[in-house]
């Protein structure tokens, strides 16, 4: 049990309603009654209809597109939450929304990330619990507890059920290195590289393989597929260099713009994916294999809940 003896409630906003059902289901506690609408101005309203008074409060809404909408409801609902006395209020971010934007990478930046992380503090946030941050450090962006959950283990899973054989692992880039060598420790794989050069933005080059590639079922890993430019690239160019199967695995589906079409005109044979943004029926082509975050966020969800260890979660 909860050392302070509150209750603990699961709310959600529209942001990605599926996935906080099947949260409370695993948690085995019923989704709280509230609604977030939308005035006519474009102005968001959060209606909470039960009391929290001195419970465990935790929000489940993902910043995805549209973001600022969901993030603006987000906000809203904590600050409504700690209106009511809620006893400690979870901000449960799936997918944390202005993550790429966590540094100054030339002069006048601002620094987004940091920013979201300090309105969500000044809303009411006690905690945070998210996964696959774009960039880790932005864990120290806020002055509150934040667990950070990892998506490697459940895309390994999936691919250890599959039994490809003669597997490498391959990162998209330089950043994502230490992901694939993780994700490949999991499949016991060897790892390649792409080291490409990037023009400008959401443009990419694909320049050089290093590592062996050639006959094998090869499996790209990244946290996030955006445009779908870089991994469908790196796809292709894995088939020139003599890859049997071509696989891709991430943890965020933002695919927006022309992702679906370079998904589905590249070597690309499968695409993993999670539901920490919820894709609509039109989004899930073919090739699109989607698996729950749902049964790891419920696990952590009851860990911080009754005060216990969640950091086995982290591996």
């Amino acid at each position: 049990m909860n050392t302070s003896g509150s209750e603990i409630k699961i709310f959600c906003g529209n942001a990605n309603s599926k996935l906080a059902e099947e949260i409370a289901q695993h948690t085995g506690v019923p989704l709280g009654h509230a609604e977030v609408t939308t005035f006519s101005d474009g102005e968001i309203a959060a209606n909470i209809n039960e009391t929290v008074r001195g419970a465990d409060v935790f929000v489940v809404q993902p910043t995805n597109p549209p973001v600022n909408d969901n993030l603006m409801e987000l906000l809203i609902m904590i600050d409504a939450f700690k209106r009511a006395s809620a006893g400690r209020i979870t901000a449960v971010l799936p997918y944390y929304g202005y993550a790429r934007q966590d540094r100054k990478a030339k002069a006048r930046d601002p620094i987004t990330a940091k920013l979201v992380a300090d309105l969500l503090t000044v809303a009411g946030a006690d905690r945070v619990l998210t996964m696959d941050l774009h960039a880790s450090q932005i864990q120290g962006y806020f002055n509150i507890p934040v667990d950070h959950l990892l998506g490697v283990p459940i895309l390994a899973r999936y691919f250890q059920s599959k039994n490809l054989g003669d597997v490498a692992v391959v990162s998209p880039d330089l950043g994502s290195v230490t992901r694939a060598r993780s994700f490949a420790n999991y499949l016991d794989a060897p790892i390649a590289i792409i080291d490409k050069r990037r023009p400008k933005a959401n443009v990419s080059e694909i320049m050089n393989i290093i590592g062996e590639v050639e006959g094998k079922n090869v499996i790209l890993i990244d946290d996030m597929i955006d445009t779908a430019g870089t991994i469908c690239q790196a796809a292709n160019a894995l088939k020139e260099f003599g890859a049997k199967e071509v696989y891709a695995c991430c943890t965020h589906p933002v695919l927006s713009g022309p992702a679906l079409e370079r998904i589905e005109k590249s070597a690309i044979q499968e695409l993993v994916v999670t539901n920490t943004i919820a894709l609509p029926e039109d989004k899930i082509i073919d090739k699109i294999k989607v698996i729950s975050v749902a049964p790891t966020f419920a696990e952590a969800i009851t860990r911080i809940y009754k005060n216990i260890s969640v950091s086995k979660l982290f591996a």
